[in-house]
């Protein structure tokens, strides 16, 4: 049987040395006293910063929110034992946990929920989570374990929302919430805590002995960095990484094979094609969307590049409760797609693209470096939209223009509630609008579903929401993507039914009950 040797990394100028992974035909058992060390292939960080960013695999580690989701992402006590609501004031009172302490020895206190929120309410810090938190009107700390939350209007998501992690006031208060070092060495109250950090390479976390709950099982976890997608697979193959998320196609080369197992995990995660609208192109041709859209095949991009492994995409909310099924789905029609072009006075030319007032129709879709799927998916739907008579090529820039480009391979969704991620993604001027989409239909209604804690009213807000947004598209949906993780065998406890979130965030929701032996 193949022998399997795992590459620690020296991370703090000592050599740690792990014995070769034992021959499993041998029976040998793991010497109990022996450190578990868990090798797990993540993208890189420039920071870790949860109040100013989202998606970091890595803040279910470090950090605790008041809330946190369960497996089946509802919402259970986290750093807050219990909470209520008072509907006539609008304002939730949450109980804490009392003996939590943080990383560095000094004690988590209900100030430390308060400087955190108020620091991404902050618009000077800019947080694309602000709005969020925008009905909050007064945070008040009653004592050290009991802080209440008064708000200037329902918002059904609330709880989802304060799985916020809170971070120490008495190491940011002061300091740059963008830029502080901090960051780079982040105290939390979370499983595991940092170690060391080695850009670019990888990111060393240990058990955290003194956390308030049951204390993880695995000693060690070791984030390290490989961004290339096909980097990962080799990786996985050579006994580098014990847990990666790959592609479906590297994925399907580990099915059935003895060492390792494949977990093909359901996602809201999906992919389309974001168009600038702070880009004059779309402030002249926005009306083109549409036809863009009917040029599209999604399903045998579905098929062509994640091996099915997904959905085709017509809107944001098709892994939620209140997904819209009746809405316009733009299916694959490419006569119908010329048809618009040439309604809104575009005609073909000998070169085979179509021209509207002397201008070729066409645009640049720009894609992240290292995502291969992404790449793939770009470069699919641009052959497709030049197959019709668009202009369409791909470009991979060194770095993201969120005001200068014309479109871009977005990847978003989330498994939580309808609020989030829509809210502060379509509505106008928020803090994840990156694609500077306004629509006042798309604003009321995405209000409406956030005031109510009724489903009946939620659902009819989010259906109109929904309808509004396939009439006036922000985006050009294209596919729900299914996170495939390879993970050795040895590794026990992961929630496989559980509905990750975007770039298949998530599956650490239960990380101090998995064990791991080699």
């Amino acid at each position: 049987m193949k022998k399997r040797m795992l590459l620690l990394l020296a991370l703090t100028c000592l050599t740690v040395l792990v014995a070769c992974g034992q021959n499993s035909a041998s029976g040998g058992a793991p010497d109990p006293a022996e450190p578990s060390v868990l090798v797990y292939g993540s993208g890189d960080y420039t920071r870790i910063n949860p109040a100013m960013d989202e998606h970091g695999e890595i803040n279910l580690l470090l950090f605790n929110g008041l809330t946190a989701h369960d497996g089946e992402n509802q919402i259970v006590p986290g750093l807050a034992k219990s909470w209520t609501f008072d509907e006539e004031t609008c304002t939730y009172t949450f109980a804490l946990e009392e003996g939590v302490v943080w990383h560095d020895g000094e004690p988590f206190t209900a100030e430390d929920v308060r400087f955190t929120i108020e620091a991404v309410m902050d618009p000077e810090n800019a947080s694309e989570n602000a709005p969020n938190f925008e009905d909050v009107l007064e945070i008040a700390a009653a004592d050290e374990h009991t802080i209440s939350f008064c708000l200037d209007a329902p918002n059904a998501a609330f709880l989802d929302y304060m799985t916020m992690p809170v971070l120490p006031k008495h190491l940011l208060e002061g300091e740059d919430w963008q830029t502080a070092d901090f960051f780079r060495s982040p105290i939390g109250t979370g499983p595991y805590r940092l170690e060391s950090w080695d850009e670019g390479q990888a990111i060393t976390l240990v058990k955290n002995e003194d956390y308030f709950r049951t204390p993880a099982q695995i000693d060690t976890v070791i984030f390290k960095i490989v961004p290339d997608s096909n980097a990962k697979a080799l990786q996985m193959q050579t006994g580098e990484l014990d847990l990666a998320l790959l592609t479906p196609k590297d994925a399907q080369t580990f099915q059935g094979r003895e060492g390792w197992t494949v977990y093909e995990m359901k996602t809201s995660d999906y992919r389309g094609i974001l168009f600038n609208f702070r880009n004059e192109y779309w402030t002249e041709n926005r009306d083109l969307i549409p036809a863009i859209c009917y040029a599209i095949d999604r399903q045998a991009i579905l098929d062509a590049v994640l091996l099915g492994r997904g959905i085709a995409a017509y809107g944001p909310l098709q892994r939620n409760q209140y997904n819209n099924e009746n809405v316009e789905r733009y299916d694959y029609n490419p006569a119908k797609s010329e048809q618009l072009l040439q309604a809104a006075g575009c005609t073909k030319e000998a070169d085979g693209f179509y021209y509207r007032n002397g201008e070729k129709i066409g645009f640049v879709i720009s894609t992240g470096a290292g995502d291969q799927v992404r790449l793939d998916m770009a470069q699919a739907a641009a052959q497709q939209l030049q197959a019709v008579g668009i202009n369409c090529t791909v470009e991979v820039p060194a770095r993201v223009d969120w005001s200068g480009q014309m479109a871009y391979l977005i990847g978003w969704g989330s498994p939580f509630d309808a609020d989030d991620h829509t809210y502060k993604v379509f509505g106008t001027d928020k803090g994840a609008n990156y694609s500077g989409y306004s629509n006042a239909l798309v604003d009321q209604y995405l209000t409406e579903a956030r005031r109510s804690n009724d489903p009946a009213v939620r659902a009819a807000a989010y259906a109109r929401f929904q309808e509004e947004l396939a009439n006036d598209p922000a985006f050009a949906f294209l596919c729900y993507v299914d996170a495939d993780y390879v993970a050795v065998s040895g590794l026990q406890g992961i929630s496989e039914d559980t509905v990750m979130g975007h770039h298949g965030v998530g599956i650490f929701w239960n990380i101090t009950s998995w064990t791991l032996t080699k």
